[in-house]
């Protein structure tokens, strides 16, 4: 078996789709307006905003991807999900390092994210990784209700 993180390509669009698709049905989320945007032009929402978009593939096949947004100060971290059937290969980490990696290459200072308190082994990894609970803040996702940072 074959494991790596790589820079989203334009043939890993049908991938990103599905991958976030199946996370936010999976959790029981509808796909809001955002989401919308972001699953549908990944290329204008991430990567021509000075973004980065990573995909795990195993065998050549993507099970997993995390993007990267500039904000004020650093990026933030989105749209990060494992398959449920390549989960426990720590694919979720080594796509946080690249997002880290990638971050501190551009000189940010901090990564942020926004997700859902029933995400309970995302937010475990988040904290394990050093991402600190942030109070409440306004937000255009109805299901966000815990924001974290890591400064860099």
């Amino acid at each position: 078996m074959t494991v790596s993180i790589v820079d989203f390509r334009p043939d890993h669009f049908a991938a990103w789709a599905h991958l976030n698709q199946a996370w936010l049905a999976e959790g029981g989320f509808v796909v809001e307006a955002k989401d919308r945007r972001a699953i549908d032009d990944p290329d204008g929402v991430f990567l021509a905003a000075g973004g980065r978009i990573f995909i795990a593939e195993r065998d050549g096949q993507a099970v997993g991807c995390c993007a990267l947004m500039p904000i004020e100060g650093g990026f933030e971290v989105s749209k990060m999900t494992v398959t449920p059937a390549a989960r426990g290969l720590g694919l979720a980490r080594r796509l946080l390092h690249a997002c880290e990696a990638a971050a501190r290459e551009a000189g940010a200072a901090r990564l942020y994210l926004e997700t859902n308190s029933a995400l309970r082994p995302a937010i475990a990894l988040y904290e394990s990784f050093g991402f600190a609970h942030l109070p409440p803040r306004p937000t255009p996702y109805a299901r966000a209700d815990v924001f974290m940072e890591r400064r860099l």
